[in-house]
């Protein structure tokens, strides 16, 4: 197995999975963290690691950067391939693992986000807890009718109105419900994941009929409405080992979490509200464009980083991509033009 981003939240769940149903990891990918890096290889002996840090790693063959990454995909025998990089970082070792013909377990979101149209799909199997819980309602299910996915709200889910522009890093951070990293945890907080999984899911699933709600516990992930009136939910325990499981596995005989205890469970929903989370009054227009990913996801990764530099507020972020929605109305033509758009969308940013 091959795993992208082994030190984040995703990585880390993934290679407790690999260790608990003795699955060989052949490549480790990590950024800055060096020192569980440097436990991971100790503990999984992988033939290939890329770092940031080259230097500091010993193994049989070690990389660093991007190029390292993809050579490391080019050496690497194992057919799985687990992209749990961050950002649009991800987008390229997506393409050239699926070109050399490897499967890819995708938590990366931003590769379905942005090229979406160009992805074989058939080679994908997501890793998010939500379309994991679409994908289990539908096997063997009558033709649906809607898709739904559940949000958390985040860390600002409770807060006045009012207050949400100036939250701190620190107030963001506060996620609830998950432990994950940084950019994801911000991207919770603006509500931004999950316009993006609503793109995943028109990609995966192939349907515009998608929606969202707020479920303040993470016990319900998703629900499908079906022609006869039925709804279907898939609840399990906030841990994305269940998802990695079975992205890596195809099927699980045993148990990977707990069952929730229904009688201690309550599950209660709330529509999303724009005033709320700005970004949401993109959603149907982008549902409807969904090549325009790119352009929501170039805008939005820079204004976290201008975020976290001090220089936007927080938000500043949902003013930014709204802006960059509405000044770029292009949709690129091919992988190229989805290169090309992700820089002019970050210069754009980067003068407001």
């Amino acid at each position: 197995m091959i795993v992208l981003g082994s030190t984040g939240s995703i990585g880390v769940n993934t290679l407790r999975i690999a260790e608990e149903f003795g699955i060989d990891v052949e490549v480790l990918v990590a950024g800055n963290n060096v020192e569980l890096l440097k436990e991971q290889v100790a503990r999984f002996k992988p033939r290939i690691v890329v770092s940031a840090k080259p230097a500091d790693i010993d193994a049989p063959v070690v990389f660093s950067g991007e190029e390292g990454i993809l050579e490391a995909l080019e050496l690497a025998e194992s057919r799985l391939v687990v992209n749990a990089l961050v950002g649009f970082l991800g987008l390229r070792p997506t393409l050239r693992a699926i070109e050399l013909g490897k499967r890819v377990a995708l938590a990366n979101k931003e590769s379905l986000v942005v090229a979406g149209a160009f992805i074989d799909k058939s080679a994908i199997t997501p890793i998010d807890s939500e379309h994991f819980g679409l994908w289990y309602i539908l096997q063997n299910s009558a033709k649906p009718k809607r898709l739904l996915i559940t949000a958390s709200g985040g860390a600002l889910r409770d807060w006045p109105i009012e207050r949400i522009a100036s939250a701190t890093l620190a107030d963001v951070l506060r996620h609830p419900n998950w432990s994950m990293g940084q950019k994801i945890t911000i991207d919770s907080a603006t509500m931004v994941n999950k316009l993006f999984e609503m793109l995943e899911a028109y990609w995966l699933f192939g349907t515009q009929n998608i929606d969202a709600l707020i479920e303040p516990s993470s016990l319900i992930h998703a629900a499908v409405e079906f022609a006869d009136g039925s709804t279907l939910l898939h609840a399990s325990r906030p841990d994305m080992r269940l998802p990695i499981a079975y992205a890596i596995l195809g099927r699980v005989e045993r148990e990977v979490v707990k069952p929730i205890d229904l009688l201690q469970s309550s599950f209660a929903f709330r529509p999303i509200d724009p005033a709320r989370y700005a970004v949401w009054q993109i959603k149907e227009e982008l549902l409807k464009h969904p090549k325009r990913g790119v352009v929501v996801n170039a805008a939005n990764e820079a204004a976290i980083a201008r975020f976290l530099a001090g220089s936007f507020t927080f938000g500043d972020i949902a003013k930014a991509i709204i802006r960059a929605y509405e000044k770029f109305d292009v949709e690129p033509k091919s992988i190229e033009e989805i290169f090309t758009i992700d820089t002019e969308v970050r210069k754009y940013v980067e003068t407001l």
